[in-house]
């Protein structure tokens, strides 16, 4: 067995299915803020395209992706970000942004060359832990100060780690806590890992998730592109989880050398996939609607968890509202009190001890369910 296997805690979202399962089984009616898989339905026009791109004959996938897909990415960043990219050489296509996450430091991460280490934030998403002990690295877990708005600072760090640091990871709007950083902020990160030779990744799923009046968050790409790679994904932007479509883009030798190395085991979306995937990302409108959804259901969620003396952390943007446990701070317990009354929600400790004392809801559940589910919150 690989040996990581053995070093790995339970993936807390397996854990949180087991018990979803556990209550349906009884009967219990769920509200599920776990998992952040949204249920605002998928948009007409983007199925219709999945099904009219199903072909008569089936055939492998590209790995470098449909160029469909591919200039349909290069012009959502620039419409969005104002980020102009050759489609060819700095945009890959992914199935979805777990998978692209996950492979970086098997591509990218080198154990036996004195930089051995990826960094992250915790509370974060487990997937970059995971990732560096599979390649056989040191994953280096720097907790996040809620007074310093949860911003991972290279600029802070011990030299010495910097210089065994192959890959740092970014994550704003962050998961879990919804913090938000500006330009500003990326700009004094892409300098100091250009100094330090880091590769410089950006997990930016939830850019177009931002809550009115918000402004809307920047990209990593906005600042650098040299040594930096920016991954995005149709999930939570278009309600295209099942899908598995995403897309990595930024420094063309990065990308050139990550599509080398995914040519030997084949990861690429379906082409009808990839067609859906292309008509999303070529489309605004739609994603207003859904920005709209989770922004009512957060301003509920956040007055009526206020409202019964849970403290919610402001946030700008995001699917998540993070909220401290009331009482002594016990995440866990909190969280099966909660599971009595059929409420799921994630315990901060599934995304690191950076999480300890706090825990955080999805927006997930429609706006009617998410009244009931305070109606009997304990």
């Amino acid at each position: 067995m690989q040996p990581a296997l053995r070093a790995l805690r339970p993936y807390p979202m397996a854990e949180l299915e087991r018990r979803k399962r556990e209550l349906l089984a009884r009967g219990q009616r769920l509200y599920d803020f776990g998992t952040g898989d949204p249920l605002e339905p998928t948009a007409p026009f983007i199925i219709e395209a999945l099904r009219a791109a199903v072909p008569p004959v089936s055939q492998y996938p590209s790995v470098a992706g449909t160029p469909e897909l591919r200039q349909a990415a290069a012009a959502y960043l620039e419409r969005r970000f104002g980020v102009v990219l050759d489609p060819a050489t700095e945009i890959l296509p992914s199935a979805g942004s777990k998978e692209a996450i996950f492979h970086l430091a098997l591509a990218f991460l080198d154990p036996t060359s004195g930089r051995d280490t990826l960094l992250y934030g915790t509370p974060g998403y487990p997937v970059y832990e995971s990732s560096a002990l599979f390649a056989g690295g040191q994953a280096q877990a720097i907790v996040l100060d809620p007074a310093c708005g949860y911003r991972l600072d290279l600029t802070r760090l011990p030299p010495a780690l910097l210089q065994r640091t192959a890959i740092a990871w970014l994550n704003y709007p962050h998961n879990p806590t919804g913090a938000c950083v500006d330009l500003a902020y990326y700009r004094e990160q892409a300098a100091c890992a250009a100094a330090h030779g880091i590769l410089l990744a950006s997990d930016e799923c939830y850019q177009d998730l931002w809550f009115d009046g918000a402004d809307p968050p920047p990209s990593l790409l906005q600042a650098a592109r040299a040594g930096v790679l920016a991954f995005h994904s149709c999930s939570k932007r278009s309600g295209l989880t099942g899908y598995r479509s995403g897309f990595i883009a930024g420094d063309a030798r990065l990308i050139a050398e990550y599509r080398r190395w995914r040519a030997h085991f084949g990861v690429g979306s379906p082409a009808f996939i990839e067609r859906a995937a292309a008509a999303a990302w070529a489309d605004d409108a739609h994603v207003a609607e859904r920005r709209a959804a989770f922004a009512a259901k957060r301003a509920l969620l956040a007055e009526g968890l206020r409202a019964r003396g849970i403290a919610v952390l402001p946030s700008a943007a995001g699917l998540y509202l993070w909220a401290r446990v009331p009482g002594d701070g016990d995440a866990e317990a909190y969280a099966a009190r909660c599971l009595e009354r059929g409420i799921v929600i994630s315990p901060g400790s599934f995304f690191g001890p950076g999480g300890a004392g706090w825990f955080r809801l999805a927006l997930v559940p429609p706006l009617d369910d998410c009244r009931s589910a305070l109606a009997c919150w304990p």
